[in-house]
């Protein structure tokens, strides 16, 4: 259904289609997903007991049986449709290689497969990086994560990291965003005070995780050593291929980074930046997923305390291998103060940051005077294109039925957003 609808209104903009008659093209993108790889030997562990944790042929049925059948295969060619329709006679079979996979911390090669399909990223492309990785993984080992995923958070303190916003129950955009304003605002009500937002961006931050240092973290939070080296081998000896069209590129072995295809991967990737917190008490380091948000609170003009935090970060990123794109990270100040002051910029890795007047945060147009103008218009200016959309959907002979299920997915949504 949803297809006619895009059909009939053009809703979303056509990308401008993958070139399939460039041969090179694959091997090309491979190269330049993987080019955070350090070609290093795979790091080793020492072998431990046997991991104790184990399912039930119940845990893998019921899994099974959530499998959306219509996601597509991943290079095992093995669709989600025949795991939940056949669940019953398959629980058994993949319960005992799951539980073997654990106890010997190895995952089987063919599960950590994966294709990558590259889709432009906007409609003209000029060059790799306007590619997004797409990957498409076996859908069993989907399976397999989630079970995984399941224990590591029910595992986990409720403490960790109360500032990241991504991957936790009961958890947000819209608290994200309430919490940064929340913050700023109270410290705007006190005299000669102002706001330093400085709005981090990461390049490619899921494929920079480092294996080994990942696992230590994991220990350190209570992880059974014998799930880490369990995670340590999912994470490394990857084949990754690039599929462009009919053309398929060579196979890379990769031991750097989490799959974004993967289902521990955003999981994986917050437990690895958890312990990237403020260090002063003036500070607040925001982060939803790898959208990272530094607040400084500024009193009588002291930015010794931001500036020392953004160093700070820089160097954490240094030590966890995490690469900051300094033209993308922007910089916003919030000074309600009468008398208007020249603010020193901020410098990164000895590159100016810019100064912006109003960001997209977490979807959200917030503005250095902190209303809602800048995004109300926008709102309402998209809703105003797709309530076109709706009439054109009248005229067609939709029913009503289709016609409010248009209008709640498409219009209601933006304008309740963050509300």
């Amino acid at each position: 259904m949803w297809q006619g609808l895009q059909s009939i209104t053009d809703y979303k903009k056509k990308t401008s289609p993958v070139a399939d008659h460039d041969v090179l093209l694959p091997d090309k993108l491979n190269n330049f997903f993987a080019r955070f790889e350090d070609n290093t030997v795979p790091p080793t562990r020492p072998a431990t007991k046997t991991c104790r944790l184990s399912f039930t042929a119940a845990n893998v049925r019921k899994t099974f049986k959530c499998v959306n059948p219509r996601k597509a295969a991943g290079p095992d060619g093995i669709p989600g449709r025949v795991l939940r329709a056949c669940a019953d006679q398959l629980a058994g079979v993949f319960t005992d290689i799951f539980n073997q996979s654990l106890s010997q911390a190895a995952v089987p090669t063919c599960f950590k497969r994966a294709t990558i399909v590259p889709v432009p990223k906007k409609a003209k492309v000029t060059e790799l990086n306007d590619y997004r990785p797409v990957a498409l993984t076996s859908v069993i080992m989907k399976c397999f994560e989630r079970l995984v995923k399941d224990h590591i958070t029910s595992i986990l303190p409720d403490t960790l990291d109360p500032l990241q916003f991504a991957y936790r129950p009961n958890r947000s955009t819209d608290d994200a965003i309430a919490i940064t304003l929340h913050t700023a605002l109270t410290h705007l009500d006190k005299r000669n005070t102002y706001v330093r937002m400085l709005f981090i961006d990461y390049s490619s931050a899921f494929n920079t995780i480092v294996p080994s240092k990942l696992v230590i973290k994991l220990e350190t939070l209570g992880l059974d050593p014998a799930l880490c080296n369990w995670v340590l081998d999912f994470l490394t000896g990857r084949p990754q291929v690039v599929r462009v069209g009919n053309n398929i590129s060579t196979p890379l072995i990769l031991n750097t980074g989490a799959p974004q295809g993967c289902v521990l991967s955003p999981l994986l990737y917050s437990l690895f930046t958890h312990d990237c917190v403020a260090k002063h008490a003036s500070n607040s380091i925001i982060k939803f997923a790898d959208d990272t948000t530094v607040v400084g609170l500024i009193t009588n003009n002291d930015e010794t305390a931001y500036r020392e935090e953004v160093r700070a970060l820089g160097v954490w990123c240094q030590e966890n291998n995490l690469s900051l794109n300094v033209n993308k990270t922007k910089e916003m100040i919030v000074d309600f103060r009468k008398q208007e002051r020249e603010h020193p910029p901020i410098h990164i890795e000895g590159t100016v940051v810019e100064k912006v007047e109003s960001f997209k945060f977490l979807g959200v147009h917030i503005t250095d005077k902190l209303n809602w103008s800048t995004h109300t218009d926008s709102v309402v200016k998209k809703a105003q294109q797709r309530l076109f959309n709706l009439r054109r959907l009248k005229k067609f002979g939709l029913s009503p039925k289709s016609l409010t299920n248009f209008y709640r997915c498409t219009i209601e949504s933006i304008l309740s957003g963050c509300i």
